[in-house]
Formats: C-alpha cells, structure tokens, sequence
C-alpha cells in the first residue's frame, strides 16, 4: 500500500473517504486510533493508504477535487 494523503483534518479524510470509496478504490486510514494515545488533540496525522496498483486512479481522483496539494509526493513505484 502506499501513502495516499496525510492530514489530522477528520472532515477530509471523511470527503477523501467517499471519494475513494465511490470509484471502487479500497483503502484505509492508519493511525485512526491513535486519538487514544494523544488524547483527542489530533495531533498525531492519519494516513490514507492505497494499494499500488490504484494509487494512480487514486491521486487523480484527489487532484480533480481540487486537493492536489494535499497528496504526499509520489514515490514513482506505481
């Protein structure tokens, strides 16, 4: 899987969410439990993880939602 977006907003990662889940992309968001340890503050990012071989369609779909700038750089391994 790969890095997708990285954020501590809770409302994007939810609009990412259907986003992702409405193009048939399976994904999930690491370190969603996290706000256990921290205490809720959200300091601590969650991840969106993409598997490879859609990370492509996956980042166009984010760019297209006018997100583009919040897409981790592409490592070139898709």
């Amino acid at each position: 899987m790969e890095e997708l977006v990285r954020t501590n907003d809770p409302v994007m990662i939810s609009f990412l969410e259907s986003i992702l889940e409405e193009a048939g992309i399976k994904h999930f968001v690491a370190d969603g439990n996290m706000s256990i340890l921290e205490g809720s503050l959200g300091i601590i990012p969650r991840r969106i993880l993409v598997h490879s071989d859609q990370i492509l369609k996956a980042r166009m779909l984010v760019r297209e939602a006018g997100l583009g700038d919040e897409l981790r750089p592409d490592t070139g391994q898709a």
